[in-house]
């Protein structure tokens, strides 16, 4: 599951670094190539409650096969795009299948794992799957770099000996593949669609439609509104409903979910807004700003290993406060170094940060799953997923936002103080906030012509300071994001999962998790 798993996560950041020469080769538009990156991960927010709900009915190991075929498919004919007047639709059409298949396939190899792990061993189980799955998020851009070097293609094709390996090891792993024999809710599946869609659409757009565009509100409230609805059908379909609300009665599940919420408020921006700093402010070249992330994941992935442990032996709740309130402190000092443009000032903090998130995804992610109505570990694995796709989306357009604004402000001041007048200064300011913004494109952000050029050039040392200056609004929105986390652990009750079932009091400190029942010998 963790072969299967490793290309839906490589693939969510590797093709930013490829995206220059994706752009010239196939001479794509700057919105064309924001919508090849951004396809992928709407596809994916939008059909995650489906791809969970079909895995419990269709059996979870099946489900993960033909995941991993359709995603390995993708890729193929990603790579194999032709040049020419299609190329851009091609390309946008076979990233959001890739998205699908990932849909289909994180859901179903995560309820395997949840399956087949007895309860008592399922915190370090899943600690394992979501420290790597983490890590290899980080990875993505520096393998970008690598295969970039050879050919753009080959990151969409180095999904294909992952994926044969996973089938492989699937197959030979002899998975029980037990399914349901359950109608599929086609309308709710539809609401629920259509709702992620719009508000993740409208959300991914902000930044180029504008904040004052009706596009961008009626993408976010029309999906709103289908979401809401959503939740009404629910709760109103007399049987087999595509996900069962009354998993949110759990108190316990709840305060995972939206620990998990505020939680991804941070995590997943980090990747761009990190990575973007790294380049514009400290200069570093797209491979060392990925070595950069490396080092916010080697506290991750040390501390998933002991939020998992922690899971076993004291239940959920110590691990989310303890690690909330880490990430909190280290995402908070990490802001004020910033400024400092040395990362020797800031590498304790951003490990910090990462052991803060990492203490504390896997045991609410772990202790959520473990709460599922009739072990349907599919359906619920769908509500979490797509509540971390939703958050992502909120906080990369609520960031990106703050970041170019407060980036365009202090840029403007900076080239009026050398004496370039008020309106070519502005422009310049949103032509910088706009690169950045994209990713770069590959260009210097820096760039110009005549005497503009010539004074972004020579303020090219305050302009780096304005931008890092900038960021620290997004790293101080992160730290609160971490904040609200807390406040959402605290009302965790404390209960834990346990063989016996869900309810028992966690142990305290000095108590053993209780034994569970051991089952009747068969006569």
């Amino acid at each position: 599951m963790m072969f299967a798993v490793a290309m839906t996560f490589i693939d969510q950041t590797i093709v930013a670094i490829a995206a220059p020469d994706i752009t010239e080769e196939l001479g794509l538009t700057t919105a064309g190539i924001r919508w090849v990156v951004n396809a992928y991960l709407l596809a994916l927010a939008a059909c995650f409650a489906l791809g969970g709900r079909l895995a419990d009915i269709h059996g979870h190991r099946r489900v993960t096969l033909i995941g991993t075929l359709i995603f390995v498919t993708a890729s193929v004919l990603c790579g194999c795009v032709p040049a020419g007047e299609y190329a851009q639709a091609w390309m946008i059409t076979f990233r959001a299948v890739q998205g699908v298949g990932a849909a289909l396939l994180f859901p179903a190899a995560l309820a395997v794992v949840t399956a087949v792990f007895p309860v008592e061993r399922r915190g370090r189980a899943l600690a394992l799957f979501f420290g790597l799955s983490g890590a290899l998020t980080a990875i993505g851009p520096l393998l970008g770099g690598v295969l970039t070097a050879w050919t753009w293609r080959a990151i969409f094709w180095v999904n294909v000996p992952v994926a044969l390996v996973a089938v492989v090891l699937t197959v030979l792993a002899r998975i029980p593949d037990t399914g349901r024999r359950e109608r599929l809710d086609i309308p709710g599946a539809v609401l629920v669609a259509l709702g992620m869609a719009l508000s993740v659409l409208g959300l991914q757009q902000a930044s180029e439609w504008g904040w004052a565009s009706p596009a961008t509100w009626g993408c976010v409230l029309v999906g709103a509104a289908l979401l809401v609805v959503f939740c009404v059908y629910e709760l109103r379909v007399p049987a087999q409903p595509l996900i069962k609300l009354r998993v949110f009665r759990d108190r316990a599940f709840s305060a995972d979910t939206a620990t998990v919420f505020f939680a991804m408020l941070a995590f997943v921006p980090l990747f761009f807004f990190a990575s973007v700093y790294a380049q514009v402010s400290l200069g570093k070249s797209p491979n060392e700003a990925a070595l950069y992330l490396l080092w916010f994941f080697l506290g991750f992935v040390i501390a998933t290993q002991i939020g998992g442990r922690m899971l076993d032996k004291r239940g959920a709740r110590p691990a989310l406060l303890l690690g909330s309130a880490i990430g909190a402190v280290g995402f908070w000092l990490w802001s004020l170094k910033l400024t400092d443009l040395s990362f020797s000032a800031q590498w304790p903090y951003v490990v910090l940060a990462g052991a803060g998130i990492g203490l504390l995804l896997a045991p609410a992610s772990t202790d959520s799953v473990n709460r599922a109505i009739d072990a349907s570990y599919g359906e619920v694995t769908g509500i979490t997923q797509t509540v971390r796709n939703y958050a992502a989306a909120v906080g990369l357009a609520v960031y990106g936002t703050v970041l170019s604004r407060v980036t365009v402000d202090r840029i403007t001041g900076t080239l009026e103080s050398r004496g370039v007048p008020d309106a070519v200064a502005a422009e310049a300011a949103q032509g910088i906030a706009r690169t950045v913004a994209g990713h770069g494109g590959g260009r210097e952000p820096l760039a110009g012509e005549g005497p503009v050029g010539e004074a972004l050039r020579d303020s090219a040392g305050a302009i780096r300071m304005d931008f890092a200056e900038a960021n620290q609004w997004v790293f101080h929105g992160m730290a609160l994001a971490l904040v609200a986390a807390f406040l959402c652990a605290l009302a965790h009750p404390g209960t834990r999962v346990t063989a016996a079932g869900p309810g028992a009091p966690a142990p305290g400190p000095g108590g053993p998790p209780p034994e569970p029942p051991k089952a009747p010998q068969a006569p």
